[in-house]
């Protein structure tokens, strides 16, 4: 699915080296591997020769001769070497970095490829009505968001999905509670504040009362049955909640909203018939009372197969249940591409046997790629899962606050020229974007440990550090025009000078790691790419003087990079999620 740059050399390189192949070889050795990466020694690095000379039984060296001999690319390329094993070397003309560097300033994609758009389902968040959100939501919100953005913007047609527990049996107790303390008084308040001291009261009752857990069950039948004044009260606990998620997403800065809520109560009807075309079809069997789905190659301690309950031997319905009916309403409704369910890593094997379940019944057609984006654990400074002393999951609403908090701390130090409500927008920025930066710049599938103090530093591969590189390039460009208006720097970009070249290289790649986020499903990737354009700003402003250039031309220029390095870090920054403070 991966499209060629509009601007990015390396892509135009890549297919450069394989029509070389064809040429040299045949065709039928073209799309050998012919990965282009940055070199120490060039621009660029090309290894096409190594796996083609095992095919072919030759020494790599020649096979590197030929494709030279065959590669067109006089007009981008100012050398060619063969260097080592049968590595190719490409050095870049300055000329073909500065028309590209122009065509990337004017294109108001940035460079990114055109791709073939897909309805993409992405499925993310997922709380629980009457519960805090805590620590281990926000991972899954923060990459889900994150990818949802990035894959938009590529021109996919996104469809958020937040499967929200709104569902079972605990609804019974805390539609009691909720009639208890009636459904507008402070108790019932706590469910937009403090979701869990409602929760709580409730499972207190239910746990200590034999008349008020009995009202609890009767409750959950009249829930199932669908009678009125039951469904009611529902939607109030429903809606109370939904005023909690929106203060976390706010304060996050995440894409979702009401209209994204696709909870377990929205399949409830389906589930009965759908268990019956499982048994109908021989996929699901009776075993020890529970209708369970086995498949092939899904064994678990001795060897033993492990079962997909779809309905327990009570009769109830579990997640197989509704996680097959959201599936197959994704597949079949949605008309859905690509299906991502960005959930915890240990949910790894059930989502498999769900998938496998739903391709078996014909519900998920070959065409349709469900893709589980596991997400890993947030441990605090022992190893451990984070959690408060006390042994209970950290509060989300908590946690943000306190790196709001702290980041105020560094923003008062670094700046106590700002007035007070200017420093408060700049620490929520700053604060907000530092949690969600330290998720992100990690692969999404490893664990890693919460540290305030790395995520808030001003240097290494942070928020704040990326922040207040773009920062300081709104400043230059302030003190150049008196305005931030990107309008006002039609300069054409030249390179010559050696940092000149690695920043225009660098920008020229943003399109190609957009669309490979877009592909691998890795935003961290994109972090890879932001800290390393910003070092090497850092590293053109210190060698290149820019407001005073030794002539107006150069300046003009240099002016023209600071901005759309500006543009650049502002869009990527905005596909995490993050954002861009007018000063710091």
């Amino acid at each position: 699915m991966h499209a060629l740059s509009t601007t990015d050399p390396k892509s135009t390189l890549s297919a450069r080296v394989q029509e070389a192949i064809e040429v040299a070889f045949g065709a039928e050795y073209a799309g050998t591997d012919a990965v282009i990466r940055p070199s120490q020694f060039a621009d660029y690095q090309a290894n096409a020769a190594l796996p083609l000379a095992k095919r072919l039984g030759r020494k790599p060296r020649e096979v590197a001769a030929d494709i030279v001999a065959a590669l067109q690319v006089d007009d981008l390329c100012a050398g060619l070497e063969i260097s080592g094993p049968g590595f190719i070397n490409l050095t870049l003309r300055d000329e073909a970095i500065a028309d590209r560097s122009n065509a990337q300033s004017a294109d108001p994609r940035l460079g990114l490829p055109v791709l073939t758009a897909q309805r993409i389902v992405v499925d993310y968040s997922a709380p629980n009505v009457a519960k805090e959100m805590h620590v281990g939501h926000l991972r899954t919100t923060v990459v889900g968001d994150a990818l949802a953005r990035t894959l938009e913007h590529l021109g996919h047609q996104v469809i958020r999905q937040n499967h929200i527990g709104d569902w079972g049996t605990p609804f019974g107790m805390l539609l009691e509670h909720l009639l208890d303390v009636g459904e507008h008084g402070d108790d019932a308040g706590l469910l937009r504040s403090d979701p869990n001291s409602f929760y709580q009261s409730a499972r207190n009752k239910f746990e200590g009362s034999t008349e008020f857990a009995g009202r609890a069950r009767a409750r959950v039948v009249a829930l199932q049955a669908g009678e009125p004044n039951t469904l009611r009260l529902w939607q109030e606990l429903i809606d109370l909640s939904k005023t909690y998620f929106n203060q976390i997403y706010t304060a996050l800065d995440v894409t979702l909203t009401d209209d994204d809520l696709m909870g377990e109560s929205r399949y409830n009807e389906s589930l009965s018939a759908l268990c019956d075309e499982l048994e109908q079809k021989g996929l699901a069997v009776v075993s020890e009372g529970a209708l369970c789905v086995f498949l092939e190659g899904f064994t678990g301690r001795e060897g033993k197969p492990v079962p997909l309950i779809i309905r327990k031997s009570d009769g109830g319905y579990g997640y197989g249940t509704t996680d097959l009916a959201t599936i197959r309403y994704r597949a079949r409704q949605l008309h859905a591409d690509r299906i991502l369910y960005v959930i915890g890593a240990p949910q790894h094997l059930h989502l498999q046997m769900v998938f496998a379940t739903a391709r078996l019944a014909g519900w998920l057609p070959e065409d349709v790629h469900p893709v589980h984006v596991q997400i890993g654990n947030v441990l605090g400074q022992d190893g451990k899962i984070l959690k408060t002393r006390s042994g209970a999951p950290i509060r989300l609403g908590v946690l943000l606050e306190e790196a709001v908090d702290r980041a105020a701390a560094v923003v008062e130090k670094i700046r106590p020229d700002l007035d007070d409500r200017t420093r408060a927008d700049i620490a929520r920025q700053v604060g907000i974007g530092a949690v969600k930066y330290a998720d992100l710049s990690l692969a999404h599938d490893t664990e890693y440990t919460f540290d305030f103090d790395r995520m808030l530093a001003l240097t290494g591969n942070t928020g704040p550090y990326l922040q207040y590189a773009s920062a300081r390039i709104r400043s230059i460009l302030r003190k150049a025009t008196d305005t931030s208006d990107q309008d006002a720097f039609p300069g054409t970009i030249e390179v010559g000078q050696p940092a000149e070249r690695r920043l225009a290289l660098e920008l020229l790649g943003f399109g190609g790691v957009v669309a490979e986020v877009g592909d691998t499903l890795e935003p961290h990737r994109l972090c890879a790419y932001l800290f390393s354009l910003a070092q090497a700003f850092t590293g053109f402003y210190d060698a290149c003087p820019v407001l005073k250039a030794p002539d107006p031309a150069v300046r003009s220029s240099r002016l023209a990079l600071c901005d759309l390095t500006l543009r650049v870090l502002v869009v990527g920054l905005g596909l995490l999620g993050v954002s861009a403070p007018e000063q710091m």
